[in-house]
């Protein structure tokens, strides 16, 4: 039997393998993106990186030693640094994939509107909980960037990722699920309810859904840049 102190780190393993064993699929040869896609993944993650040490610190959240290998890096769990590489990998995987199948302007201006309904929602849920760090830091950076996103930059790929999402949320929810202790006797990562609203879906606090969103979505952005800017055959 595999010691639970490689559970996180199975979680991790779990969440790529699939995505990128299909990465090679001819037809829509995911791997081709990566030029765009690992340095806009060094930016975004990089950030959630330096948010998380910091968070970390601060006691908003942090990890059960028993499910950890005890390797650690930028003083974090070695999971939890691969979290940032794998989950987005395999996300944005789903994204391409939708997008692969989906015109350019479909769902543009469905797009637009949710994007609006979220900067307002998260403005104004961040301003009233402006003492809960999670909660504040999290709504309040998705509300401004959804902002610059939809009135500087126009983004035009919204309606898009808002579809795919729906698809990200499936095994988000599987394995934030356990993280946060769903069938476990203990969860692998912690959070002080004190800084968050204290609403759980299951075992997952609801600052999730919109953390991870912010995360892709900052990734998702600088990759379609990047490849904009990419000279035309």
């Amino acid at each position: 039997m595999v010691s639970k102190n490689f559970l996180y780190l199975a979680l991790d393993l779990g969440a790529i393998i699939f995505p990128f064993l299909f990465s090679f699929y001819p037809k829509a040869p995911y791997y081709k993106k990566w030029k765009f896609l690992f340095p806009s993944m060094l930016v975004g993650s990089g950030i959630f990186l330096v948010w998380d040490v910091a968070f970390t610190k601060m006691g908003v959240w942090g990890f059960n030693p028993d499910y950890l290998t005890g390797i650690y890096l930028i003083n974090l769990p070695i999971e939890e640094v691969l979290f940032f590489l794998c989950v987005p990998y395999s996300s944005i995987f789903i994204y391409e994939v939708v997008r692969h199948f989906t015109k350019p302007d479909q769902w543009s201006g469905a797009g637009k509107m949710i994007s609006i309904f979220l900067i307002f929602f998260l403005g104004v849920m961040g301003l009233l909980n402006i003492n809960k760090w999670y909660t504040a830091v999290t709504f309040l950076a998705l509300s401004f960037f959804l902002l610059i996103a939809v009135f500087r930059w126009k983004s035009d790929f919204l309606g898009v990722f808002y579809f795919s999402f729906v698809f990200v949320l499936i095994p988000f929810f599987m394995m934030n699920g356990i993280l946060t202790g769903t069938f476990l006797d203990a969860p692998v990562v912690w959070y002080n309810n004190s800084e968050n609203l204290g609403l759980r879906m299951g075992t997952i606090p609801f600052e999730d859904t919109f953390y991870g969103m912010l995360l892709l979505l900052m990734i998702v952005t600088r990759m379609e840049h990047l490849q904009r800017k990419q000279p035309k055959d």
